[in-house]
């Protein structure tokens, strides 16, 4: 695994916390068990915001799901074998959902025409519900309903840490979790960066 925060434009230490080891053990001080307990009704678990870059010869399984879009649409892990797939876990009532999804947006359409798809997971809310968040912040890509099927959030979470809401993940070409953005996205050029370095794993080598 390597850091990320030499290679992408300043974003200030609050803001970034890049984890360089994959696995870390347990710490006796949990934040995000603390707010659990603190029972404020705030509506979410809150990441930190860290950013976890898996190198390809440490990365598990491949994460194997179906399930079905707001539209009604089946869709499954079969659907993104060989390009990139971006996964965000959300739902509607969650802030850092609401403040982070136009920069999802646009990291979205800035991958117009490569091989990269976005995906949302949708972890509590009504296909109605996740419909009209997605017209109220303009966003285009689907989203599953975790509530329809409540399988594809385990199929996750058997393979990766899913620790808040939101959670990003960034899967390469064969399925398996390459990155993992716990909490509000710190910044798009991050994510796209994590985008662009596990879409060129499986680029074609220059004279081959």
């Amino acid at each position: 695994m390597r850091s990320i925060r030499s290679r992408l434009p300043a974003v200030g230490a609050a803001a970034l916390t890049v984890v360089l080891a994959l696995g870390l053990a347990a710490c006796s001080d949990d934040p995000l068990a603390d707010q659990y307990r603190a029972g404020d009704n705030k509506g979410y678990i809150a990441g930190d915001r860290s950013v976890v870059e898996i190198a390809a010869d440490r990365r598990g399984e491949p994460v194997e799901f179906a399930a079905t879009t707001e539209t009604g649409a089946p869709v499954s892990s079969e659907d993104y074998v060989g390009g990139v797939l971006v996964v965000n876990f959300w739902y509607a009532g969650c802030g850092p959902c609401r403040a982070e999804a136009g920069d999802l947006e646009e990291a979205y359409t800035s991958f117009d025409g490569e091989d990269v798809a976005f995906l949302g997971i949708n972890t509590i809310d009504s296909a109605a519900a996740a419909t009209a968040f997605a017209e109220t912040y303009g966003v285009t890509y689907p989203s599953v309903i975790a509530s329809e099927t409540p399988a594809v959030k385990l199929a996750f979470a058997e393979k990766t840490p899913i620790q808040a809401t939101p959670t990003t993940l960034v899967l390469d070409a064969q399925g398996r979790v390459a990155a993992r953005i716990i909490g509000q996205l710190p910044d798009t050029s991050i994510l796209k960066t994590l985008i662009r370095d596990t879409l060129a794993e499986s680029a074609p080598e220059s004279g081959s």
